[in-house]
């Protein structure tokens, strides 16, 4: 997609465009899964946590991956790094992840809308029958189902979560 709504419009708009059924959680401004997931009264596994890694592909080259894994999970870097080939990878700076999702950090998406950006989801998180995620801003969370989002998001599965 390339307008300029934010994150949040685009994907009530995805959900509306598809007949997807979910549901809008507010809550206190809040980025931190942990907090999140107490707020929207869910058990943590069950959130999405979409955190942007840099894998330094070479010496010059690079690539970048949204890492989607469960809430009470971490991303294993060194799996990321091996699976592109790449040397190392690490957490991306805040203000190139910001960018490439389209969101403040703590509420990015586990939904991709730029060509620089690689979804990855760990095969952990969508053994369940619903997820959760901020849906673009702080306050605002969705309760969605697994097929729903795998049909929405498209998104490469494998496991990459520590």
């Amino acid at each position: 997609m390339s307008d300029d709504r934010d994150i949040f419009h685009r994907l009530t708009d995805l959900f509306a465009s598809r007949s997807v059924s979910y549901r809008m959680i507010p809550h206190e401004p809040e980025g931190r899964t942990e907090v999140a997931s107490r707020l929207r009264r869910h058990p943590l596994e069950k959130a999405a946590k979409s955190i942007v890694i840099r894998v330094a592909t070479g010496r010059r080259s690079r690539r970048y991956v949204l890492a989607v894994v469960p809430g009470n999970r971490q991303v294993d870097l060194g799996v990321l790094a091996e699976r592109y080939g790449g040397r190392e990878a690490s957490f991306a700076v805040r203000e190139v992840a910001e960018r490439l999702a389209g969101s403040v950090s703590g509420a990015i998406t586990p939904f991709v809308f730029s060509a620089d950006l690689d979804l990855l989801v760990d095969d952990g998180l969508l053994v369940h029958d619903e997820i959760y995620f901020n849906v673009g801003r702080l306050d605002m969370s969705v309760a969605l189902s697994v097929t729903d989002y795998l049909a929405l998001a498209k998104p490469t599965v494998a496991p990459i979560a520590a």
